[in-house]
């Protein structure tokens, strides 16, 4: 298989608001870039440029907060699906060591009498903070959309109705993960880096550029490949469900997050967004991508949620 040699950028407006022409073309190069490379970066999207940098500064006041207060947002729920996860909590899926970060998640929240209500548990907020809830609440949704969009796009390649994947997530359990990876910490265990080579769970995940580098993506012949991007564009790559329900003909990409190499030993903090679908959602493979056969079994979106958690060290 050919492979690309730079992420390709695409124009997300080229979709929203570009002729018929502009739109085949970019659902064209969005099938190609995300099936045969994986990730592919965005322009041109109404995700807020200044509500990104409000984002990262409320990020980084909050991180300098003390490490008991910070404690203190871990949910007694467990699962980490909420409010704060301590550093040295979450290992990439089958590996023995802990990543070197720390974060927040942002999830949805329903009425108490919603049907789903029962896999959502409510959102924390940080009393330190007044700005963070409007702030990330209003992050989470703008994603979303994005999100959404892309989702619409990959409909006609795939061969399903134009609703097809908004039904399934639009209520979903989408995330938004607030993450800071502090400076390396001396005699830390060799073997540890930002983020252990990993794939994402969900159908895709939508990552603001994030204040330094070290994010690799693994191209398809197996090299790693830094990724680029500027402030204000959005990196998005295919998880697991979605190469689940293609039968892999969009693989999930692996990715990792190294440690700095240029000796400026700083945190890094970052922003992606997993959109989930709905917790009752079927991940059956798609009649397009059968193939010689579907090579998963159907399972519930919560199902394999859960099972991906156990294995990241989440939940027992």
């Amino acid at each position: 298989m050919s492979t690309l040699r730079k992420v390709p950028t695409l124009s997300l407006g080229s979709y929203t608001k570009g002729s018929e022409a502009d739109r085949k073309k970019f659902i064209e190069q969005l099938f190609t870039g995300i099936k045969d490379y994986g990730f592919i970066v965005l322009k041109d999207h109404d995700v807020d440029a200044d509500l990104l940098k409000q984002s990262y500064e409320v990020l980084k006041k909050f991180y300098a907060l003390p490490d008991a207060t910070k404690r203190s947002y871990i949910s007694a729920q467990g699962g980490g699906q909420r409010g704060y996860t301590a550093f040295g909590t979450e290992n990439a899926k089958g590996s023995e060591v802990k990543d070197l970060k720390e974060f927040w998640h942002v999830g949805r929240e329903v009425p108490d009498d919603h049907k789903f209500a029962k896999y959502y548990p409510k959102n924390i907020w940080p009393e330190e903070l007044s700005e963070f809830r409007p702030v990330f609440e209003k992050l989470f949704s703008q994603l979303e959309t994005a999100g959404i969009q892309m989702m619409e796009a990959l409909t006609a390649p795939l061969e399903v109705e134009k609703t097809y994947f908004k039904n399934m997530v639009q209520e979903g359990n989408s995330i938004l993960r607030l993450l800071h990876y502090p400076p390396i910490p001396e005699g830390v265990d060799p073997r540890c880096i930002r983020a252990a080579a990993h794939e994402d769970i969900n159908f895709i995940t939508i990552l603001p550029a994030a204040t330094q580098s070290g994010l690799q993506l693994k191209d398809r012949d197996g090299t790693w490949l830094d990724i680029e991007s500027d402030f204000g564009t959005l990196i998005v790559d295919a998880g697991d469900m979605l190469a689940r329900i293609t039968n892999e003909v969009i693989p999930s990409t692996t990715h990792r997050v190294i440690n700095p190499q240029d000796g400026t030993n700083q945190s890094r903090y970052s922003m992606p967004f997993f959109m989930h679908p709905h917790p009752e959602s079927l991940l059956s493979c798609l009649p397009s991508c059968r193939g010689a056969g579907a090579k998963y079994p159907d399972i519930t979106g919560h199902e394999f949620l859960m099972q991906r958690l156990r294995e990241i060290g989440l939940i027992k």
